[in-house]
């Protein structure tokens, strides 16, 4: 990754999570889950690390596999962040099954078979673990837990970066703004943050920016070194700036300059700077960073175990697009809260008209491009797959997932760390695992 190295040394790359995503291609001789364990290949272990087992920032690629199988764990390290707070009070425990039921379940849940995508051959829920570099699994069915396992650099009260995952936390905080009638979609950008000037943001409307259906001119391929994402990595760095940098200083003063292409509301398009327009938008609309919001209506009231933290620009704004790390057991927490409409321990935290909406999905004949999820939409930052279940999903490059199937009261989450980045080459073998153990958990299949 020689740009990486490059951008990295000038402060380029750091500020925006996006911009370390360009690993390498899945080839026979990389590493598999168990030979890139960072256990086994001795990262940071020891202390001090011998000089060549340390990942540093920002002589080192950190975010290059297999090196990634240890950065996801320790983000902080690396980048400054600003914590979404748990509060001092209690947390509130997760029910799981009686011991010797949780443990047959899990032996048959490991031996679950399914078939993937494309292929002839099944193979079971386990071997899939591996073969998707899980780092963290968790199931609730029926609100308890019945499955749980850790690899890698995760730990139980360890934190993993979640990747654009934090684009559907940001969507659940304005989605709830706006069926509170705090934030109404139907404004256009330039309403309610008339500093956006002449930007291409500034006739979208706040629904179009939460659907990511705006028309945006704006590039995220990693392999193209004047694509657009690498301008906003070094506007977001919060690394001091090179002497002879001219270009915008931080996420706003990016999406400040951002041109037109296309119509607004015509299609979707996957954009992460609408996040961080969306993240705008929130944070005028309450006065408040979208991490102290996330703090007071989700990780406190949810009785988190850990506070989540969340990188900042510069400028100490919060990555909208991408930038929290968290525990595997609260982000069960939060999928079990929108599972249940918003409900969690007996209260509701937020109206149940949220989930509704965000379950309708968005409009499907404007989706296109993903074709891993053929009958798909995107609302609110949220993943819809308008399959039988009623599916919906918050997703994150390197494997990341809160995967919520209402038709068998059941919610997953993973957290991982694959080679490559794009979740197409892990659908194949994830989404006919989910489908599987869904249908078993239903008691369809036994």
């Amino acid at each position: 990754m020689p740009m990486l190295g490059t951008l990295m040394k000038t402060g380029a790359a750091v500020g925006s999570l996006w911009a370390l995503l360009a690993a390498p291609s899945v080839h026979s001789d990389t590493l598999s889950a168990q030979e890139s364990d960072p256990r086994v290949l001795g990262w940071m272990q020891g202390f001090p690390s011998p000089p060549e087992l340390l990942i540093t920032q920002p002589d080192s690629n950190y975010f290059s596999f297999p090196k990634l199988r240890w950065s996801v764990c320790h983000l902080r390290e690396f980048l400054p962040t600003e914590e979404i707070s748990r509060g001092v009070g209690k947390p509130v425990p997760l029910e799981y099954l009686p011991p010797a039921r949780f443990a047959e379940m899990a032996r048959t849940i490991d031996a679950l078979r399914f078939t993937p995508t494309n292929s002839s051959a099944d193979m079971s829920w386990e071997e899939s673990l591996y073969a998707n570099y899980t780092d963290g699994m968790l199931i609730l069915h029926d609100g308890k837990v019945v499955y749980e396992r850790y690899f890698g650099c995760l730990e139980p009260d360890g934190k993993h970066a979640i990747m654009s995952m934090t684009k559907s936390v940001t969507g659940l905080l304005g989605e709830i703004l706006v069926q509170e009638g705090v934030l109404d979609d139907t404004l256009q950008v330039k309403d309610i943050i008339p500093e956006i000037g002449d930007s291409a943001f500034a006739n979208a409307t706040v629904r179009q920016v939460m659907d990511m259906t705006t028309g945006l001119k704006y590039s995220e391929d990693y392999s193209d070194p004047s694509a657009d994402i690498w301008l906003y990595s070094a506007a977001a760095s919060p690394l001091p700036k090179a002497g002879d940098y001219e270009g915008p200083n931080g996420y706003w003063e990016y999406l400040q300059q951002v041109e037109p292409e296309g119509e607004h509301g015509e299609s979707f398009h996957y954009k992460t700077i609408n996040s961080d327009m969306l993240g705008w938008v929130i944070s005028r609309v309450t006065g408040k960073a979208v991490t102290e919001l996330a703090s007071q209506r989700l990780w406190r009231p949810m009785g988190a175990e850990q506070a989540a933290y969340q990188t900042v620009d510069g400028k100490g704004v919060p990555f909208a697009g991408g930038g929290i790390s968290a525990g595997l057991r609260d982000l069960g927490r939060l999928g079990l809260l929108v599972l249940q409409n918003g409900q969690f321990n007996g209260k509701q935290l937020f109206p149940a008209k949220v989930v509704e909406s965000i379950r309708a999905g968005g409009d499907q004949s404007k989706f296109s491009g993903f074709p891993t999820i053929p009958e798909g939409s995107y609302t609110s930052q949220w993943w819809v797959f308008h399959n039988d279940h009623g599916a919906f999903a918050a997703r994150g490059v390197h494997g990341q997932t809160i995967y919520i199937d209402p038709t068998a009261n059941m919610v997953l989450v993973r957290l991982a760390s694959f080679p490559q980045a794009k979740n197409g080459l892990i659908d194949p073998t994830s989404l006919p695992a989910y489908q599987a153990l869904a249908e078993f958990l239903s008691g369809k299949n036994e």
